[in-house]
């Protein structure tokens, strides 16, 4: 059984519905701005506690820590992610071009400070491949690797101290960054990431970090490229080294693959069944450390070890500020691209387990881990995909499990970190490449998005493209840019329709999708789907005169018709005074509908606003222009479903010095009733609207 409607109700033009239903709160903008402020500037006990409790997240959650359900599992979780933090954190160090240990030290600091600061119950913060490889990329570029150095001499440790320096310059910038963006309430700027650009950009980056391990996998010592087109400058100084590979290292890489890639595809595919997934790479790392330190494999094949890992906490130093200069536009890419990523992990994990994460607080917490621990020799970081996805998994709940992920790399830290001397850093390299699988799974996205928006799949193959051809920062610019270009695209091309009405009904739909629906006799009902602004007022008034059949030949000749028009009425009229007769049948609102016309011409157009979201000066002035134009040829402008917004600009743009502001109704059917009932001459007073 299907429902009807039947609706009787007056015709409303926007000034008569306010009238009826609009607010009566006058108070001016600058007083509700000066309550707010008053507000928020109101100091109380109450107020310092609510902003205690917004700004220190954990003061909010973990008084309603539920111990006994939830203890578990953020131990349980914050031990697996612990024990993955610790060859990750090694491996990503080399990424950074920095000695492992600065690995270390950038998976505890940053995960302490974000269980504090924090609003992602199940991110996990610390070392992160692509961020790695771009602040490597940054330390290369102003500490070039000399191709002959003596790991144990003065100068070697010098050498090292300038890198982390550089590191630790740039976390620091990059925190700063944070938190300015933090104070301008800026965290909207991630949306300018869009989901094509952020998996398409680590897809590509993936490719980077795996051509720059090639030649750690092979046992050789190449100068690391940086700039554009350094993917293809590292491969082919790989192919042309290619005889000098360690065929000791090589073997090691083999062995770890072989071992590495089987075990992490059990994990990811029995994920559901595995209480926790099998610890492969710390396994890994501990097996072949032994094996290397029984065989002597360092000084035997001449294979390269991680070397001294110091113990203890390290000394707070001042990071190398003297290349803020130098690194500012790097760090700038770099704070993008670990926020954005950062983000969009921590509202996947809320979307699905059902809570909110504040951006804006995200750059505070981000901010203040990279500001604080760029002191103590850390390079940045951010949330990482590999160990976010197995914190979830493992069944952590809050950010508890940090402080567990925290203790694990602690106890490293203090007491076995020396024992990681002989291990191979082929291993690491190994390490870098297999965590790298999710972001080379992101290929299969490619069909569904083709099918989906064929634009979002140009924005992802061109921004994967630009990063992999050029490098991961002029890349990630063009695939930036490259997006919003089709979205101006977009607005600017944005489709107009002429609409019609289903019988009987007051629904209106454009007349190509919608066959059955008919053109309303003698109005032309017209819609815009986008804003009308200055980038697309030429295209919006070609769309209109195309629409209208309004070329200037045929405004002149309409013009002068109707003037010739009016000159004989006039005389008429004169006549029939002469002769004491009074003619007051003339109506100047039924002016436009006595003409030569005939009862098919356009006699009234009718433009639906409902989905032009904006109009700025351009547009405004356009309209007033085609008002203008069209009562040069006898032809009235109405206007529907205008927002608040749009009805502002135009009326302050003095477009109602040209166009009647009763002819601006609240729905399209409005004013088709008004329009209709106006050609047929209605005497009555009270106008309704039947559908």
């Amino acid at each position: 059984m299907s429902a009807s409607v039947a609706v009787y109700r007056n015709i409303y033009t926007e000034d008569r519905f306010k009238q009826a239903y609009g607010s009566e709160d006058n108070t001016s903008g600058s007083l509700r701005l000066r309550e707010k402020l008053a507000g928020r500037c109101r100091c109380s006990r109450r107020a310092c506690l609510h902003l205690l409790r917004e700004r220190v997240p954990i003061f909010s959650w973990l008084p309603r820590y539920r111990l006994k359900k939830w203890i578990l599992g953020d131990t349980i979780a914050g031990l697996t992610v612990g024990i993955l933090h610790i060859p990750q954190g090694m491996a990503f160090a080399l990424l950074t071009s920095v000695a492992p240990i600065f690995g270390l030290y950038t998976s505890f600091f940053p995960v302490v400070l974000y269980m504090f600061f924090g609003t992602g119950r199940h991110v996990s913060t610390g070392t992160f491949a692509v961020v790695s490889l771009m602040t490597g990329s940054v330390v290369e570029q102003l500490v070039p690797t000399p191709l002959e150095m003596n790991s144990s001499s003065p100068e070697a440790a010098d050498f090292e101290a300038q890198r982390i320096g550089v590191a630790s310059a740039v976390a620091l910038l990059s925190g700063i960054i944070m938190l300015c963006m933090f104070g301008l309430q800026l965290g909207f700027l991630s949306t300018y990431l869009s989901e094509p650009i952020v998996k398409a950009f680590t897809s590509a980056a993936a490719f980077h970090v795996t051509i720059s391990q090639l030649q750690s996998m092979l046992g050789l010592r190449l100068p690391r490229h940086t700039g554009t087109f350094s993917l293809f400058k590292t491969l082919a100084s790989v192919m042309e080294n290619l005889p000098h590979t360690n065929m000791a290292e090589l073997l090691i890489s083999l062995v770890c693959l072989a071992v590495l890639v089987p075990v992490k595809e059990i994990n990811m595919r029995y994920r559901q069944r595995l209480r926790t997934p099998i610890p492969v790479e710390i396994l890994t790392v501990i097996i072949v450390t032994g094996v290397a330190y029984a065989s002597s494999l360092d000084s035997t094949y001449d294979i390269e070890i991680v070397g001294h890992i110091p113990a203890g906490f390290p000394r707070p130093q001042m990071p190398a500020l003297q290349t803020f200069p130098e690194i500012a536009g790097d760090t700038i890419a770099i704070t993008f691209v670990g926020y954005a990523v950062s983000v969009s992990l921590a509202m996947i994990y809320a979307d699905k387990h059902g809570y909110s994460i504040h951006p804006n607080q995200e750059l505070l917490a981000h901010g203040i881990s990279n500001t604080v621990s760029s002191f103590f020799t850390c390079f940045p970081s951010s949330a990482t995909l590999a160990t976010t996805n197995i914190l979830e998994s493992a069944g952590g709940y809050t950010q508890l499990s940090g402080l567990f992920t925290s203790l694990v790399v602690l106890i490293v830290l203090l007491l076995i970190g020396p024992l990681f001397y002989f291990l191979p850093k082929a291993v690491l390299a190994c390490i870098n490449v297999t965590s790298l699988r999710q972001m080379f799974l992101q290929f299969q996205d490619l069909p569904e998005l083709w099918r989906i928006s064929k634009i979002d799949f140009m924005v992802w193959v061109v921004t994967w493209l630009s990063v992999v051809v050029l490098n991961v920062d002029l890349g990630l610019a063009i695939g930036v840019v490259f997006s919003m270009m089709t979205v101006i695209c977009r607005t600017q091309r944005a489709g107009c329709s002429v609409l019609g009405r289903a019988s009987n009904t007051e629904i209106y739909r454009p007349l190509e999708n919608h066959s059955k629906c008919y053109e309303v006799p003698g109005v032309k009902i017209l819609t815009y789907n986008g804003p009308i602004y200055y980038g697309n007022r030429s295209f919006f008034r070609e769309e209109m005169s195309r629409l209208l059949g309004l070329t200037p030949e045929k405004i002149r000749s309409r013009e002068k018709a109707r003037k010739a028009l009016e000159k004989r009425e006039r005389e008429a009229t004169v006549n029939t005074v002469e002769r004491g007769i009074a003619n007051t049948s003339f109506s100047s609102e039924n002016e436009f509908f006595k003409s030569e016309t005939s009862e098919n011409d356009v006699q009234a157009v009718l433009i639906d606003c409902s989905s032009v979201i904006f109009v700025d000066v351009a547009g405004a002035r356009l309209f007033t222009q085609m008002c203008t134009e069209c009562q040069k040829v006898g032809v009235h402008i109405y206007l529907a479903n205008c927002n608040e917004s749009v009805l502002k600009i135009l009326t302050s743009s003095g477009l109602m010095n040209y166009m009647n502001p009763q002819h601006i109704f609240v729905t399209v059917h409005d004013a088709v009733t008004y329009i209709q009932q106006q050609r047929e001459k209605c005497t009555e007073n009270t106008t309704t609207v039947w559908v």
